[in-house]
């Protein structure tokens, strides 16, 4: 990952700044606008782990807030990163490493996290079998579907493994050559004793008959910041009403899954995932719930960046250690949770 980051920052490090629109504001956070402020969102991925931001978009609170979203999935955080470095997006939706990575790497204008989503993390172990006593010694000696190299799924996913007193490099056989996406299908033909799923796929292998969740790594790893809005330094020095309306309807998406059940959610967000029947929606949404997946605020803490940080240096995917007060600006969160 550091290595794809290196030359995307070798590219965008030519390109001159384009600074967002800016918006007039009249005090209450609100981009005003007759039409609404244009914001270009790129997500890393599409999934029902994301469901506050979804409930925000399908409620209406991104266009009450003066917010004309256009939502677009980067399948992958390098290639979130590169659309917000290169100003084909205005704000990125990722694993806040990306942001550390290219900070590290020397960029200028990097990106800032201002918002934080989810705090466990949204994969599930996925067995052959059903294991009612799962232990992670279990997996010694075993083949495992894992992630890429630097990604959070795998890091955390080896961090647990090192938790549980499991070296990940001699232990356990972990294969990384498989694309994000089609674990859940090379582990349906065949392939691995265990496979680490998103939803909906750990879901639609149960469904199927073909594996089995077994644990929970957003559980077995505690609270990690896993998945952030970030924005480019100048972006947010430009545009600090476009952000802090941004920030107000995703809070106001945060406070629904607080309040409201697994089948409201699923019913509300059900848009989004029209390949995916409501009550698979409700059942992967009560999964979520149920490990306490999202805060109840965006403030993304320091002690949060201090954890993802120690998980890059036991991944060995950091060699020097970047500054909080310079990756995170929690004013907009703040604000919006008053």
């Amino acid at each position: 990952m550091k290595k794809i980051l290196s030359c995307l920052l070798t590219i965008t490090m030519g390109i001159s700044v384009l600074c967002g629109c800016s918006a007039s504001s009249d005090g209450s956070g609100d981009a005003s606008s007759a039409s609404g402020t244009p914001v270009v969102l790129n997500e890393v991925a599409h999934s029902i782990f994301y469901a506050p931001m979804y409930v925000a978009i399908e409620e209406g609170y991104f266009a009450e807030k003066g917010i004309d979203l256009t939502l677009v999935t980067g399948f992958g955080a390098d290639k979130t990163m590169t659309a917000l470095l290169t100003g084909e997006a205005d704000i990125g939706f990722m694993g806040s490493e990306s942001t550390i990575y290219t900070y590290a790497e020397g960029a200028s204008d990097y990106a800032v996290n201002f918002a934080q989503l989810t705090q466990r993390a949204g994969n599930f172990l996925v067995s052959r079998e059903p294991i009612d006593d799962f232990d992670w010694d279990m997996l010694i000696g075993k083949n495992v579907l894992g992630g890429r190299a630097g990604g959070m799924p795998e890091m955390v996913f080896e961090y647990i493994l090192k938790k549980n007193g499991i070296d990940p490099a001699t232990d356990v056989m972990i294969d990384q050559s498989i694309d994000f996406g089609s674990t859940a299908a090379a582990f349906s033909g065949g392939q691995g004793d265990f496979s680490v799923e998103f939803e909906p796929h750990a879901t639609s292998l149960e469904a199927k008959g073909d594996g089995y969740v077994v644990a929970s790594l957003g559980e077995d790893s505690g609270y990690v910041p896993y998945t952030a809005f970030s924005a480019k330094k100048s972006y947010l020095e430009n545009n600090p009403e476009i952000i802090q309306a941004f920030t107000n309807a995703l809070q106001r998406g945060m406070d629904y899954v607080q309040t409201h059940s697994a089948e409201e959610i699923a019913q509300v967000i059900a848009p989004q995932f029209e390949e995916t029947d409501q009550a698979t929606i409700t059942t992967i949404v009560e999964r979520y719930a149920s490990q306490d997946t999202w805060k109840s605020d965006l403030i993304f803490t320091e002690d949060s960046f201090t954890l993802l940080q120690n998980i890059l240096e036991e991944a060995g995917e950091l060699d020097e250690r970047v500054p909080y007060a310079d990756l995170v600006n929690t004013k907009f969160a703040t604000k919006a949770a008053q």
